[in-house]
């Protein structure tokens, strides 16, 4: 079990007080400027290849099978390993990854078959440690500051991530463009260096004092999750809420390449819109957590997403589309760190990883699909068509939600 490092401050307690919460922040600050590195130029290095939306969906679908296919069972393993070691070989894992992947396209290789199988292992192992970066942060904090926890980790790692698609711009401007999977592993190396330095005293329970088997752990979960009508009904929502936006993160790299005709180094310069309004949604949250209720912020951030899909149908420049990503970076990050406050507030920590992993597989159910189709329909019909759909499927979640019992709950304010 991990050391609680809080320190106490009487009547002001706060997250930056926590050695192990600022371990886990600054980590996860480097991962997630190796993350932006790797999620921005992996498209477009399959879109220099094969010129194809197709191939690029493809691959974000891929990308997503791991938390459809794997999360509840990566979910049940957390809650059993000692979750910093856990979190290490994770971390290590893709670095050999991004490092082989890197030395195969400069000996020549451009398979796309091999990227699709890299992405697919670096979204398990990338899912392998963040499951276990909540449980962490979960039991690293009391629940009063899971809020203040979660959008402080959210604010800096956009922050920092900022700088990802601006490199990635300049990277690709080089011949070799595959130069950022080289950056990914070493922002990786100094993430496994600095979370090696986090203190804990888990205790990993023996396989003969765990429970009646893994299917019954991972019952115990299901049951959890089932029980709560709130977070099932915010389970159900998400999955929606996922589908749509990945629709709009594959096709706006494809509309902003092959219809505005940005260069990379714009495209770059362009997306750090959306890092920046992240930061302003992180900052809000805190704010609109005093007014509203988290359901209430799920429900209105829905309809607030599904807008700037407006903005995307009808823009024709660069600053348009910057608008655009300013606005949906913030609104989706309030939505985001509003359903990772919520489960992590409602789960009993000895259930938290079983939990998170069964709803990280609930939560992408459709986006596989969903993204696969926007590939499909930018291809042979018009990428503006995808934003049509989107804001169509918002405007239909964001009344269910007000439907649903996520509006009228009340009593889950920050």
């Amino acid at each position: 079990m991990m050391t609680d490092n809080t320190v106490k401050v009487p009547g002001h307690p706060s997250v930056w007080r926590s050695p192990a919460f600022m371990i886990l922040l600054v980590a996860g600050a480097v991962m997630a400027l190796g993350n932006k590195i790797y999620e921005l130029a992996l498209p477009l290095i399959l879109y220099d290849l094969t010129r194809s939306s197709i191939v690029m969906s493809t691959m974000r679908g891929i990308e997503f099978l791991p938390n459809l296919l794997l999360a509840m069972f990566i979910g049940v393993l957390v809650d059993r390993v000692h979750k910093k070691r856990w979190s290490l070989t994770a971390i290590a894992v893709q670095i050999v990854i991004l490092t082989g992947l890197y030395i195969s396209v400069e000996n020549g290789s451009k398979s796309v078959v091999l990227f699709y199988i890299a992405g697919f292992l670096l979204m398990t192992f990338g899912y392998a440690y963040s499951n276990a970066r909540v449980a962490m942060v979960k039991h690293s904090l009391p629940a009063s500051m899971l809020t203040s926890a979660n959008a402080s980790y959210n604010f800096v790692t956009t922050f920092v991530g900022i700088a990802g698609p601006l490199l990635s711009g300049i990277l690709l401007m080089l011949p070799d463009i595959h130069v950022a999977l080289l950056l990914t592993a070493i922002a990786f190396v100094f993430a496994f260096v600095i979370l090696a330095f986090i203190k804990t005293d888990e205790e990993v329970k023996p396989r003969t004092a765990m429970p009646a088997g893994f299917w019954k752990e991972l019952h115990a979960g299901w049951t959890e999750l089932r029980t709560n009508r709130l977070l099932w009904c915010m389970t159900v929502a998400v999955v929606f809420l996922n589908s749509t936006s990945g629709m709009v993160d594959t096709t706006i790299i494809f509309f902003a390449k092959d219809v505005l005709n940005l260069d990379n180094a714009q495209l770059g310069i362009v997306f750090s819109a959306a890092g920046i309004g992240g930061l302003a949604g992180s900052i809000l949250i805190g704010r609109l957590r005093r007014y509203l209720a988290v359901g209430q912020l799920i429900t209105l951030s829905s309809l607030c997403v599904g807008l700037t899909s407006i903005i995307f149908y009808l823009t024709n420049s660069a600053y348009i589309l910057a608008l655009g990503l300013f606005l949906y970076g913030c609104f989706e990050t309030i939505s985001t760190v509003s359903i990772w406050t919520f489960r992590q507030e409602t789960t009993p920590y000895q259930l938290i990883g079983r939990v998170s992993g069964i709803t990280g597989s609930i939560f992408k159910l459709g986006m596989p699909f969903a993204i696969m189709a926007s590939g499909w329909i930018s291809e042979f019909i018009s990428p503006r068509l995808v934003f049509l759909i989107t804001l169509a499927g918002n405007l239909l979640i964001f009344i269910g939600c007000m439907a649903s019992p996520l509006w009228r709950a009340r009593g889950l304010r920050g």
